[in-house]
């Protein structure tokens, strides 16, 4: 198969790739905003809470096919640069059938699961109710969503953010429309808020199929013997294993820094969660810059382009790196002006003021491992991905056991960045033979 030529990777290049989707992820708190403030014009506390631990069960039943995204932007991406458009129409064919089977299992399975989630997370009698109604509408849009997943990275893979930030933006942008319809213009409350999030994601699938639509105009779209090749569903599926077993243990981590947390008492459990906003913060402006890599990686890694690889690597990481330190300096100036405007509990206040020293930090420590995790992504080397990710958690454990007992919530935060920096270290280390593998012939694989 005839590789596509390769295009020079420019500093432009990068940003036209990272700076959609850098404002893409800023439409997402807006929405979660409008959210809370339609049912918040109802006077009352349980529709709030209703609709907040709603979206956070789903969000996190959906975050299982999360590697949906990801392994499809590296498998996409190198078959671009292997000029292989065949490979890359079937390819999607075959992430949405992962992602509208998948959501049919959820729709299938809500009862255990929505079950577990309140055991897991228990609320009281009025919120679960609203909650269990605002899911239940919700979860029929599952397959859409999840769907969608694949999509997104399809279009990353062929630097098309800028069709993924028209997607995000429509697809908010209806859910907001809605919102303030259903809720404010007809009343329908916490009933509302989940129809209106139903049909923005499943008219969000709808709009992107229509930005897919030239991979429908190949036949190997539906050549059923090419889509499910056996060859490439078992790296398929390797690749996502890969992901869904790093991601499972990254989801270890943060779950752990949250309940050591809680043990030092609601003020700084409260601190905790208002810095964890800064984590957020940092990961919407790199997220745009780990994207491009994953993509401009994955085609040369297709396109077996060692010295293209290189140039990828370095021209994304820069520019990763100067977002890291500018979201630090931010931190550093402006981060108890930050903390003053999510939340107003002096107490809480204070808290995280003594904290937010690891916070400056943290897009320094994070700057590594969030940009190996593209480039590892990009060349589908998710092997090392998850075997890097197993040591650092073990990293991680032995510091927590060695720094908490000592310094309390300071040692926990001391013990959540040495994870970062055990990650990129880990990762870095694994890079050399990542480059190698770009002249080998299958060597992604």
């Amino acid at each position: 198969m005839a590789r596509t030529a390769p295009h020079t990777i420019t500093h432009a290049r990068v940003l036209k790739i990272a700076l959609p989707v850098v404002a893409a992820n800023v439409t997402v708190p807006i929405l979660g905003a409008v959210d809370t403030g339609v049912v918040g014009q109802m006077g009352l506390p349980a529709p709030i809470g209703a609709v907040g631990i709603g979206a956070v069960i789903l969000t996190a039943i959906y975050w299982i096919f999360g590697f949906l995204r990801m392994g499809t932007a590296g498998l996409a991406s190198q078959a671009l640069g292997a000029g292989d458009r065949g490979e890359l129409a079937a390819l999607l064919s075959r992430v949405l059938m992962i992602g509208l089977t998948g959501g049919a299992v959820i729709i299938a399975l809500q009862v255990p699961l929505f079950w577990a989630a309140f055991e897991l997370a228990p609320a009281s009698a009025e919120v679960e109710g609203l909650a269990r109604q605002y899911m239940q509408i919700r979860v029929f849009s599952a397959p859409a969503m999840i769907a969608l997943f694949g999509i997104m990275g399809w279009l990353i893979a062929q630097e098309r953010t800028a069709a993924l930030l028209l997607l995000q933006l429509t697809m908010n942008g209806v859910n907001i429309v809605l919102d303030l319809v259903f809720v404010l213009g007809f009343d329908w409350g916490v009933a509302g808020v989940a129809w209106a999030t139903f049909l923005a994601e499943w008219g969000g699938l709808a709009l992107g199929l229509y930005l897919c639509r030239a991979a429908f105009r190949r036949p190997e779209w539906r050549d059923w013997p090419v889509v499910f090749d056996r060859i490439r569903l078992v790296r398929m599926a390797r690749v996502n294993t890969d992901i869904l077993i790093r991601s499972l243990l990254l989801e270890c981590v943060l779950v752990s820094f949250m309940f050591l947390g809680a043990r030092f008492g609601d003020v700084t459990l409260a601190a905790n969660q208002v810095l964890l906003q800064f984590l957020h913060i940092t990961a919407f402006g790199m997220d745009g810059f780990a994207f491009g890599a994953e993509s401009l990686v994955g085609q040369a890694m297709g396109a077996r382009n060692r010295p293209g690889l290189r140039r990828a690597v370095v021209v994304s990481s820069f520019w990763g790196g100067v977002v890291g330190l500018g979201v630090a300096a931010v931190f550093l100036v402006g981060g108890g002006m930050i903390i003053d405007l999510l939340t107003t509990d002096p107490e809480t206040r204070l808290a995280a003021r003594d904290f937010l020293p690891w916070l400056v930090l943290a897009p320094l420590a994070g700057w590594a491992p969030f940009m190996l995790d593209g480039i590892f992504i990009g060349a589908t080397r998710t092997a090392d991905m998850r075997n890097m990710m197993l040591v650092s958690v073990v990293v991680y454990g032995l510091a927590l056991v060695a720094l908490v007992p000592a310094f309390g919530n300071h040692g926990l935060w001391t013990a959540y960045l040495v994870s970062y920096v055990v990650r990129g270290l880990t990762l870095g280390l694994r890079y050399p033979a990542l480059e190698r593998a770009a002249e080998v012939p299958g060597g992604a694989r």
